[in-house]
């Protein structure tokens, strides 16, 4: 640290004695504030895009140090970023905050705020420049057109129908109904709508359809249990699970309580909008049935790659992650589902199953995305995604509301049982993978740094 060494006279002391007084040599004014709305910037992205905590509050602090700011402290909830910059005992020290109003998945953004970052951290970009640069990436539009969007998330249900032993009909259908369900989102989107009756009307859509399907007899062959936890899947995939986790693991607790908070309230209303439709559909006389099983996987292990990588490259896709990106998020789906399948085989546990395969994948991303230029993010999301318990969610929601079986409530806890070791998972493959991607020595110094998002280097000083 450069410090500032001037003297005053202390009144409380003998006359003419004069004490030091230490603090940060810091840039001028403007400077000082034109850092501080860089690094806020760059860490809402950062929070926007589903990064935890820890890896913004890591980024905030290396990009306000690499521009002369050593002494910076941040606190991060999950709707504001406040940072401080301490100046000595003299001067008082300068606050900033920003809120983070919209969230998005926008990979391609996250991507290059990220490349942004590393040069910053490297010093081979200003902060003037580097300020101009995040201002294009933050107004520049999606990188591909809504209705490759919405083509990937119908190309994702597909995708998932094939991975729960379903044919090309079950494919089909689900591909439509989820292209109507992301249409109608839209277009409730742009009126503003809430999300939580956003996804009461995706819940409805999908077990309408399917009751319709069955109904009509449109298409004998279709399980319409199987449609509606297709559609469960995609619906779930766009929640924060990981970065919550992240955050409550590293000390952030209301950050961590807030997302909770959020993925608690979305999955309710999902599940109002699932369990509104069936209800609905036994008073019609419209009664399903879930008497056969569904297997834990497809036993095909050749299929079970080429689904599971299919269905985490159209969700990296619907995100609007790079085409850099597609691949490595293929072959994470792919390494997580096969590996979920061969621990089926053994007679391994739901909840065991899910947290080893996504320990795989977290750690595989760790080990192979920062050099592949990918943000580890991407990997562990898109990795997991294949897993959800879509089907568990539904056949504790149809024991509830069809059967009146109290049992659905443990159904259900299984189901948030294997989401939570699905997040916890990535988390710890991650941790368990930085040594091996920066070397045994340097270890004790990455435990300061990002986990998931933000610089390759932490910032000097530790984050406590």
């Amino acid at each position: 640290m450069r410090l500032r060494r001037r003297r005053y006279r202390d009144p409380r002391t003998t006359p003419g004695l004069w004490q030091p007084v230490e603090g940060p040599s810091l840039p001028d004014d403007s400077t000082v504030h034109l850092v501080l709305d860089l690094a806020l910037r760059v860490g809402e992205v950062q929070l926007a895009s589903g990064a935890g905590a820890a890896d913004v509050t890591a980024t905030v602090m290396a990009v306000a140090e690499a521009y002369g700011l050593p002494r910076t402290e941040v606190d991060v909830t999950y709707t504001s970023i406040t940072v401080s910059c301490h100046r000595g005992t003299e001067a008082a020290p300068i606050t900033s905050l920003r809120v983070v109003r919209s969230r998005g998945l926008d990979y391609t953004r996250l991507a290059a705020v990220e490349d942004l970052i590393r040069r910053i951290t490297s010093d081979q970009v200003k902060a003037p420049d580097a300020y101009a640069e995040l201002d294009r990436i933050s107004k520049r539009p999606h990188p591909y057109p809504r209705w490759v969007a919405t083509a990937a998330w119908a190309g994702m249900a597909g995708s998932v129908a094939f991975l729960v032993g379903g044919g090309p009909l079950l494919a089909l259908a689900a591909a439509l109904v989820t292209t109507v369900i992301d249409r109608v989102g839209r277009v409730l989107n742009r009126r503003a709508l809430p999300f939580f009756f956003q996804q009461v009307v995706g819940g409805a859509l999908a077990s309408a359809t399917a009751l319709a399907m069955y109904a009509t007899n449109l298409l004998p062959s279709v399980r319409p249990s199987l449609l509606i936890a297709t559609g469960i899947v995609v619906l779930l995939s766009g929640l924060s699970l990981v970065g919550t986790v992240q955050d409550a693991i590293t000390g952030y607790n209301v950050t961590a309580a807030g997302r909770s908070v959020e993925i608690v309230l979305l999955t309710a209303g999902l599940i109002a909008g699932i369990a509104l439709t069936l209800r609905a559909g036994v008073q019609f006389g419209v009664r399903t049935s879930i008497a056969d099983p569904l297997p834990p996987l497809i036993s095909d292990v050749p299929m079970q790659f080429a689904a599971g990588a299919a269905t985490s490259a159209f969700f990296a896709l619907a995100a609007y992650a790079t085409p850099r990106a597609l691949p490595i998020a293929a072959a994470a789906g792919a390494v997580g589902t096969a590996t979920y399948g061969l621990l089926a085989l053994t007679g391994t546990n739901a909840i065991t199953r899910a947290a080893v395969a996504a320990t795989v994948v977290g750690f595989g991303g760790a080990v192979i995305s920062r050099r592949l230029r990918t943000p580890p993010l991407v990997v562990a999301v898109a990795g997991m995604v294949p897993l959800l318990p879509g089907w568990t969610t539904y056949h504790g929601l149809y024991q509830l509301t069809i059967d009146g079986d109290a049992a659905g409530l443990s159904t259900l806890v299984l189901a948030a049982g294997t989401a939570l070791a699905l997040a916890s998972g990535v988390v710890l493959g991650e941790f368990l993978g930085r040594p091996v991607r920066t070397g045994l020595g340097r270890l004790e110094r990455k435990l300061a740094g990002s986990w998931l998002s933000g610089p390759p280097r932490p910032a000097r000083r530790r984050v406590d």
